[in-house]
């Protein structure tokens, strides 16, 4: 890799580095100093070669016959998500799932700070929802670009989604957080992360129907062969 060249990083390790940070974290509550790839691999449900080519994508962290200080890499993952900095978020939406985003405290803790909230509801706008204030979508982006805000949380329904973030590129927001069940676009200087929940909820419903069918087809084979099979320890 050239000088000044970036390194392109698959969607899919990029999304399994907040496993690591979190898991690291927890090492270090508990005063653990090292862990091996296996030990990590082992905690998180990953091969020892997976997390040695995860975490090689972004530098040689580990030593070999020593592993990881747990320490030293939970810092340096924490700069690649970029945790180092504060980012300053608003919520588009003070229904009940914006609320229930700005009570969350995990946001703040990890360097994400929600200055304000936006509605159309007269109602709620002038009010305050865990101490953050609540505006009309009129100030959003003279509120936005003022405050230099990094990152927009979209909490509206369906169909005002496209609308708010048509909103949000005239800003200098750099990216959306999207809740609204649908895929929202705000040109190319601006990064969406789209939220499927649903998508997330079908997937557990499959992995629960796969793991029933499992057990019959379980059932079903030690009844012909007269045999239960004992898990394995």
């Amino acid at each position: 890799m050239g000088s000044g060249e970036v390194k392109r990083v698959s969607l899919a390790v990029i999304r399994r580095l907040p496993k690591y940070h979190k898991c690291l974290g927890e090492l270090l509550q508990k005063n653990v100093e090292r862990v091996s790839s296996q030990e990590l691999g082992r905690i998180l449900g990953f091969t020892a070669s997976q997390v040695r080519q995860d975490l090689n994508n972004f530098g040689e962290f580990g030593q070999q016959g020593y592993g990881y200080n747990v320490e030293q890499l939970y810092n340096e993952i924490a700069k690649i998500l970029g945790l180092n900095t504060e980012h300053k978020m608003v919520i588009v939406g003070a229904g009940k799932l914006g609320q229930a985003l700005a009570g969350y405290r995990d946001f703040e803790r990890h360097g994400f700070k929600i200055l304000a909230m936006f509605d159309v509801d007269p109602h709620l706008v002038g009010s305050k929802v865990r101490d953050v204030p609540v505006y009309d979508m009129n100030d959003l982006i003279y509120y936005v670009n003022e405050n230099e805000v990094d990152i927009a949380v979209i909490a509206v329904p369906r169909e005002r989604a496209q609308e708010v973030a048509d909103i949000l590129s005239k800003t200098l927001v750099k990216g959306i957080w999207n809740f609204a069940p649908v895929e929202v676009d705000a040109g190319p200087n601006i990064i969406v992360e789209n939220v499927h929940l649903l998508d997330s909820l079908l997937t557990l419903s499959y992995r629960m129907n796969e793991s029933k069918l499992m057990e019959r087809l379980a059932r079903k084979n030690e009844k012909k062969t007269g045999f239960v099979k004992i898990p394995a320890e």
